[in-house]
């Protein structure tokens, strides 16, 4: 069946109730999402951002992980560039881009993962997701300066990530080999980061590392025959019929959907990766969608049988946030009212249960029936990115959408 484009689409789809999201998700970013994190999370002392944070704000720890020291960089910076050329935004950005430049590389290069509040090291990982975000941070920070130097230092960072991602930079592995396996988590992160500085200040690589990528998540994540997208597959793509083996993550699988379908957008609407992006959010909504409760569940196993991980049936906010985006995408490429229905329940759910309606912002654990698991909003691992990011996200592409139908 031929894919409609999103102009296409302009005549089979519900405009008022995109004109109503569009309204929505810019309010919730700007007048609740926002406000909660900035200004009071800047470090004007020290650097970079405070951000392990209670439900009402209140600082919990004063550590600093770097990744999301990263993210929230990108993040004023990217509002700087697309939303309003607010000088708070872009002061807010430089401090940020100082901290990880200062602060955040060892001597040599490699990023950490933890440091404390003046920027000493507390834990090096063993992968490259510091860089990437520092990648994509001082991407858009290079665009808000017009910096060239920013801009040179944005693509030597991504030349790193790439040289990791390709093996020729190695890490320190997390297993032997007895049993090797890989995972869809650095194809994934690579392909935004190349649609990220693509989008931004442009390079000749993104598009082969893109293609490529996409190409490997296909050829070995996408199990078509099963109905699903695998979290960690054997060096040829096979099944690895170990716990972790099994093991999925919708969230994650999701994620990687709506990255291929803002490709396929960007590609002129290109029918192949329209499909390729559905495929794995239906893949991933029939084993990730709790039909209880509602929401994505946290980890499922391929054949149905237990999870090691004890959270596994917990709700984390992330998975919401990628699925909302998905979803929206993907009706807005195609019009199908399936993903219509499907961005409904998941908005619903998502705002209902995660969302702090006095203080804003989201909590970001959840127990299955939706109970408040606990109530910090900002850890080593959450802060101010998944759900910015799918507010600013979803407002931008409904923006282009609106303005196309008029």
């Amino acid at each position: 069946m031929k894919q409609t484009s999103i102009k296409d689409t302009a005549n089979i789809i519900d405009t008022d109730y995109l004109k109503e999201l569009e309204v929505f998700y810019r309010d919730q970013l700007l007048k609740d999402t926002v406000p909660f994190w900035f200004p009071r999370s800047i470090d004007h002392e020290c650097g970079g951002y405070l951000f392990m944070r209670d439900h009402d704000g209140d600082l919990i720890d004063t550590d600093k992980a770097v990744w999301i020291q990263g993210r929230a960089c990108w993040l004023l910076a990217t509002l700087y560039n697309t939303v309003e050329q607010k000088e708070e935004w872009l002061e807010g950005a430089r401090i940020g881009y100082e901290f990880l430049k200062k602060h955040c590389f060892d001597a040599n290069g490699k990023m950490y993962f933890h440091v404390d509040r003046i920027g000493n090291p507390i834990r090096m990982r063993r992968y490259f997701f510091s860089e990437t975000f520092a990648a994509i941070a001082f991407t858009a920070y290079a665009k808000a300066t017009g910096d060239a130097g920013i801009a040179a230092e944005a693509h030597e960072l991504f030349g790193i990530c790439l040289a990791y991602a390709q093996g020729e930079r190695l890490v320190e592995p997390k297993y032997e080999q007895t049993r090797p396996m890989k995972g869809i988590g650095v194809p994934m992160i690579m392909i935004n980061t190349a649609q990220q500085i693509r989008e931004t200040i442009g390079d000749p690589r993104c598009d082969f590392v893109i293609s490529n990528f996409i190409a490997q998540i296909e050829r070995d994540f996408v199990k078509d025959d099963i109905r699903c997208v695998m979290e960690q597959v054997g060096p040829e793509g096979e099944i690895v019929d170990h716990i972790d083996g099994r093991t999925l993550n919708p969230g994650h699988a999701i994620e990687g959907a709506w990255f291929i379908l803002h490709e396929a957008k960007y590609r002129a609407n290109d029918p192949h990766l329209i499909d390729l992006g559905c495929r794995m959010l239906d893949y991933m909504w029939e084993r990730g969608w709790d039909k209880e409760y509602g929401g994505i569940l946290y980890f499922r196993d391929v054949y149905g049988k237990p999870v090691q991980e004890y959270w596994q049936d917990m709700k984390f906010w992330w998975p919401q946030n990628e699925t909302i985006i998905a979803t929206l995408l993907a009706y807005l490429m195609t019009g199908n009212e399936k993903y219509k229905s499907w961005h409904q329940q998941i908005n619903q759910y998502a705002y209902d249960h995660f969302h702090d309606k006095i203080n804003g912002e989201w909590y970001g654990y959840l127990h299955r029936d939706g109970k408040i698991a606990q109530t910090a909003k900002g850890n080593l691992f959450k802060g101010p990115f998944h759900l910015p990011r799918q507010e600013w996200y979803c407002m931008q592409i409904l923006q282009e959408f609106n303005t196309i139908k008029g």
